[in-house]
């Protein structure tokens, strides 16, 4: 049987955290027709969440205009949970976006009531990450805390430490991708992952293991502790991403109801 968080994070119809681990697709188009239409093709593929990453977006540093296309969003996608997203580009992110202007974004965001999940990286300053944190508490929206490594897999102890840190920090859920070198790297992501589920890390956590060699863990994360995998919808938005349809078929098998 498949760990389960001892604190779930339940967002419309979605448990995070829960029996099985969810699947996310996201939206990478960089422009607004590009956006709504990938839109349609994904709420097609029944995910059980959906991510904006705005950073994308070309026109991301007009603020009216990323609302404006967050409204259209909402509305055709219906129920599903959405994860809004403007990761720095210290982290992957695709545009290089100013500190403040990242904060006002994320702010507007939250405060229109459109968005359920906001992901920021645990690298912001201190005055950043509890500025997001409130705003987000007093509109009911969920915060996901992350930290990224695009070069390497840190050793199990760093990987179990961010994972508490973003606890600490407030994180509804605590996320972390890092990019293995050699497949003892993955067994490094998978084992931390595992030890953070029966530690110090009481709410939903989201791990992965990035590139090739990584694959294995966007599926066999779910036994190891990772509540959330995201999969390629239309387009990958991480390196080592799999197919849904390929996701779905495997996690069937894998995390049937007993």
């Amino acid at each position: 049987m498949r760990q389960q968080s001892k604190i779930q994070v339940t967002v419309g119809d979605a448990v995070i955290g829960g029996s099985k681990p969810l699947i996310c697709l996201s939206l990478v188009g960089a422009a607004k027709e590009e956006i709504i239409t990938e839109a349609g093709l994904l709420v097609a593929m029944e995910p059980d969440l959906l991510e904006w990453r705005v950073d994308a977006y070309d026109k991301v540093e007009n603020i009216e205009d990323c609302l404006t296309v967050l409204k259209e969003l909402r509305t055709n996608i219906c129920e599903i949970p959405l994860i809004f997203t403007c990761r720095i580009d210290l982290e992957g992110g695709i545009a290089k976006i100013s500190r403040q202007k990242r904060l006002e974004l994320i702010t507007a965001a939250i405060e229109t009531g459109d968005v359920d999940i906001v992901d920021i990286e645990l690298c912001n300053d201190a005055e950043f990450v509890e500025e997001i944190r409130n705003i987000a508490i007093l509109h009911g929206v969920k915060l996901i805390f992350s930290y990224h490594n695009f070069k390497e897999t840190p050793s199990e102890s760093f990987i179990y430490q961010k994972l508490v840190e973003a606890q600490t920090a407030g994180a509804d859920i605590s996320k972390l991708a890092v990019m293995p070198k050699t497949y003892q790297d993955v067994l490094t992501l998978l084992s931390a992952t595992n030890k953070a589920r029966n530690g110090e890390v009481h709410g939903p956590i989201v791990t992965m293991s990035m590139g090739e060699e990584g694959a294995v863990s966007r599926l066999a994360g779910g036994l190891f502790g990772s509540d959330i995998t995201f999969a390629v919808g239309v387009k990958s938005s991480a390196p080592g991403q799999i197919p849904i349809k390929d996701l779905k078929e495997s996690m069937v098998v894998l995390f049937r109801s007993e």
